[in-house]
């Protein structure tokens, strides 16, 4: 039997607002869709932020709608959870769960095994790290479940590991039930597949299908894992997606000319025009010779960034045209306030003011206002 694993769709971003970017990752989708019924598998799991926002935009389900159209008239059968981005902070009822209720997808995220032909199923929508605790005993009730069961057992979260990114981590491979012969994993955008002693099988990340603003510009792979349980042992195989490409060059000011027209040269004949960005060093930098020779870049790339990178008392100050803004601001405000309040306001708040999702932005600062007053109020203590 073959199953594919495919996450963090982010249906719906629109990266630096261009259609171009978001249809971008509608086409990823569709390959992955496209190679997946070309395989034959036999069902897909999405481990989670199937859409960018909780309101996603009408494009944005359309697409999923004809996707999981295609694999029902193929009898390909998927399953689904929720990561973060799919979640309201006000409660409303999550959009995937409207394919759920038409029979085009199946919601598996509420902890309650599941069983498919001899294959038995278990997923948690994300968790909190804050609410991590109160899971401990739902994930000694599934594993007790999973290690009575003889057949192949898939678990499906969408948690970042401690042991492989420490930064974003919510939890360690230990916490993990152990009983399970395949972990589906989502929320980290690398992907990653790891194999520990006390667990059954993989925990593996197929990374997400594009690249977002949180990964930065990169010369990178996009894809997504076709699993093969035909026989006792778990088979991964990862598969590529064909993406626009992003590239990062180091150059420098007195090379400029020359290094500007070597990257022409290498994307000119590129099908669909790549995301460049420019990091440039050198004593003596004026602003309107970069503008000059970077828009000859302009016919080949759908974006073109430059930043200035001067080292200054052993720091980088980056002078950005345009700016990341949201990078930007996440290290001004952690240099303001501490770095959890400061990833809450930048990472959770502000998206939603900046879609002018009002009502979520006030449930969600409600939400957190006695925790993170504890937490002053702790700290202020202790000083």
């Amino acid at each position: 039997m073959l199953f594919s694993h495919i996450s963090d769709l982010h249906l719906g971003f629109m990266q630096y607002g261009s259609r171009e970017r978001e249809n971008d990752i509608y086409n990823s989708f569709q390959q992955a869709i496209d190679i997946s019924i070309k395989d034959h598998v036999d069902f897909i799991i999405f481990s989670g932020d199937i859409f960018h926002m909780p309101s996603a935009t009408g494009n944005a389900i359309i697409h999923l709608a004809n996707e999981l159209k295609k694999l029902k008239q193929n009898n390909i059968i998927s399953f689904f959870i929720l990561g973060e981005h799919d979640i309201s902070r006000i409660r409303s009822t999550p959009i995937p769960f409207v394919y759920n209720n038409l029979g085009f997808s199946r919601y598996i995220g509420n902890g309650v095994p599941i069983y498919y032909n001899d294959i038995m199923l278990a997923g948690f929508d994300k968790i909190r790290k804050n609410d991590m605790e109160f899971y401990e005993q739902k994930f000694k009730d599934v594993d007790t479940i999973a290690s009575k069961y003889n057949g192949h057992k898939i678990l499906v979260m969408h948690q970042a590991i401690n042991e492989i990114n420490k930064f974003a981590g919510e939890l360690n491979s230990t916490d993990l039930p152990k009983n399970f012969t395949y972990y589906a994993m989502g929320h980290l955008h690398d992907k990653d597949i790891r194999n520990y002693s006390h667990l059954n099988g993989p925990v593996s990340y197929p990374g997400s299908i594009e690249l977002t603003n949180s990964e930065g510009i990169k010369d990178t792979t996009k894809g997504f894992y076709e699993v093969d349980i035909s026989n006792k042992e778990t088979k991964v195989n990862w598969l590529k997606l064909d993406i626009r490409q992003q590239k990062s060059f180091n150059i420098k000011y007195e090379e400029l000319e020359h290094s500007i027209m070597k990257i022409i040269q290498g994307i000119k004949n590129v099908k669909l025009k790549p995301i460049i960005e420019l990091k440039i060093t050198g004593e003596n930098i004026e602003t309107d010779t970069i503008q000059t020779y970077t828009s000859k870049i302009f016919e080949y790339a759908l974006f073109c960034f430059w930043k200035i990178i001067e080292k200054q008392k052993n720091t980088i100050v980056y002078s950005c045209k345009p700016a990341k803004i949201d990078d930007e601001l996440l290290k001004l405000a952690i240099n303001s306030i501490n770095s959890e309040t400061a990833s809450f306001a930048i990472k959770e708040l502000l998206p939603l003011l900046s879609s002018n999702q009002i009502n979520e932005a006030q449930v969600l600062i409600s939400e957190n206002f006695t925790k993170f007053k504890i937490n002053n109020d702790t700290n202020n203590r202790v000083k």
